[in-house]
């Protein structure tokens, strides 16, 4: 489950004597994986306050509340508990100058669930040869890589051609086969690692067969995700004899 992780420092303490800080976000981040992201913020001067009534915008320079203490920045906790998030923030050097504010995410989204239920439809989208259905899964700007002639499509209108094309080799349905997806998600992006396996009856009377790792990234845009970015990558073959490895 996620955490925000509210770092509230005192105008008021001595910070000479706190540790530094890079060491717990190098422990939380790089080596357990706990710390997803985070960053430092301006000064409450510098801050402004917005405020809406009777329709008016009320703007007012300085922070929401004067107050000694203020939120100095925050972090992202990704913990099997509220007590390993707090178990984290305690280890944080602001803890022993200022707080930490632990708070937990709304759970109601399942963002892992969406993306596998994208990976399904772009599935379904190329068993049926459906442009439109496989266009809905990519992102306007898209950036797609396939090592098949250097292929490299940039932009949707790009990508669109590239795929009427190959749809236009087929002589009936692409059958799409996910051997292995992993999904890492932060918050509005994510990243999938895939083994994907094509087979494919092709115009030519011959049989596309092929296997790929396929390195996927995905952004939330508005109330879906989206993919946008796609590497694949296929076996080697240094055999010549083995060259149109896929097609029998």
């Amino acid at each position: 489950m996620k955490y925000m992780l509210l770092v509230c420092g005192d105008d008021t303490a001595d910070a000479s004597g706190m540790a530094p800080v890079e060491p717990w976000v190098e422990e939380l981040g790089a080596e357990r994986g706990v710390r997803l992201h985070g960053h430092r913020l301006r000064l409450p001067a510098e801050a402004v306050t917005v405020r809406v009534r009777d329709g008016e915008v009320l703007r007012t320079d300085g922070p929401f509340a004067e107050t000694k203490e203020y939120v100095a920045g925050f972090d992202v906790l990704d913990c099997a508990s509220m007590e390993e998030a707090v178990e984290a923030a305690a280890k944080h050097p602001v803890a022993t100058i200022g707080a930490m504010e632990v708070r937990a995410f709304w759970d109601d989204e399942d963002a892992e669930g969406e993306i596998r239920r994208l990976d399904g439809e772009l599935t379904e989208a190329l068993r049926e040869r459906d442009i439109d259905r496989v266009m809905a899964c990519y992102a306007p700007d898209v950036e797609v890589f396939h090592p098949a002639g250097d292929a490299e499509q940039s932009g949707a209108d790009a990508l669109r051609k590239a795929q009427e094309q190959w749809f236009s080799t087929l002589a009936g349905p692409a059958e799409r086969e996910v051997l292995d997806l992993r999904v890492r998600v932060d918050e509005s992006v994510a990243f999938g690692h895939a083994l994907v396996r094509l087979r494919a009856p092709l115009a030519d009377g011959t049989t596309l067969d092929t296997t790929a790792r396929v390195t996927t990234g995905y952004r939330a845009a508005g109330d879906r995700w989206r993919i946008v970015h796609q590497h694949t990558s296929v076996p080697s073959a240094p055999d010549p004899s083995t060259a149109r490895e896929g097609r029998s």
